[in-house]
């Protein structure tokens, strides 16, 4: 029995096609990947009877090599030519802060010409949500060092013009970066176009210090996603360890979302998210509250 052969309009099978393909016939850009570690940790206690306030941290390398030398950056770099995004992923989160064997997602492709001033490069970017206690973070690779940073992303300014088949929205954040050492700025721009059930949303960075590359817009993308998503995934249990009080619970919840909520009605949406336990805290100066644990079967359908 003859097998039908496929042929293209030059008259070559796909094996035929494959062997004389010439890979150098598109210029091909570079791909990277750059990962947001973020974490939440607590304040420097000021009164021992008081729970602790938390923050929201972001893990940065100082770069040791140009461009941008001296300034910091997400950890990240080149895929390799043999490896994934996934596994470029891991590996340079290992190579430059040794971290290892945690979960993060991809959050985005960012692709604008002039992003890397090197070459053409396109970076996906990952994002992670890890405890912090349960790491040890070390400056390895091309990183000049590696450090965490308070990060606060508040929103400055937004307008809405109405045009003929839709809207433009604008709106201007002010990120910020901070630890003992060194504090880090820039305004971020956005602007959504809405023209009939088209939609599409553009960044920009305004201005900027210290922060390498485009890297302010993704750190202020990524709070945006994580924002979302802490409203329907248990994405925050990450930033937990193994036991937690609901209040400590809520605090992460809250410093995340930037804004005070109400205990009873958290308390009520976050039922399906933890198991009790027969377990209480033991700290000095607090009454013991009865401590929780993540539930991993949890569901919205109950």
């Amino acid at each position: 029995m003859n097998e039908t052969r496929i042929v293209n309009k030059q008259g070559l099978t796909e094996k035929e096609f494959l062997a004389t393909y010439d890979a150098g016939k598109y210029d091909r850009p570079s791909v990277t990947v750059d990962m947001l570690i973020f974490t939440v940790t607590d304040k420097e206690k000021k009164n021992y009877r008081k729970l602790p306030e938390k923050v929201l941290k972001l893990l940065l390398i100082k770069r040791g090599e140009h461009p941008y030398l001296g300034e910091w950056a997400l950890p990240g770099g080149f895929v390799n030519i043999d490896e994934s995004l996934d596994q470029a992923a891991l590996r340079e989160l290992k190579e430059e802060t040794n971290i290892e064997d945690i979960y993060m997602e991809q959050l985005y492709t960012w692709g604008d010409v002039s992003r890397d001033p090197r070459t053409r490069v396109i970076s996906a970017s990952y994002m992670s949500l890890v405890d912090s206690s349960a790491l040890d973070v070390k400056t390895g690779d091309d990183a000049a060092d590696a450090k965490w940073f308070t990060v606060s992303c508040k929103l400055y300014q937004e307008e809405k013009t109405v045009t003929q088949n839709g809207y433009i929205f604008q709106q201007i954040f002010k990120l910020s970066l901070s630890n003992d050492e060194e504090d880090l700025t820039a305004t971020i721009k956005t602007i959504k176009t809405v023209e009939g059930k088209v939609a599409k949303t553009e960044r920009m960075i305004v201005e900027g210090s210290g922060i390498a590359f485009d890297h302010a817009q993704i750190i202020e993308y990524g709070i945006e996603r994580l924002r979302s998503k802490i409203e329907y995934t248990d994405i925050a249990f990450n930033l937990m360890p193994d036991l937690f009080t609901l209040t400590e619970l809520q605090q992460v919840y809250e410093v995340i979302l930037d804004t005070e909520l109400l205990k009873a009605n958290f308390r009520r949406k976050t039922a399906n998210f933890v198991i009790e336990t027969n377990q209480y805290t033991k700290d000095a100066g607090h009454r013991p509250s009865k401590l929780f644990r993540f539930n991993p079967n949890w569901s919205n359908f109950v």
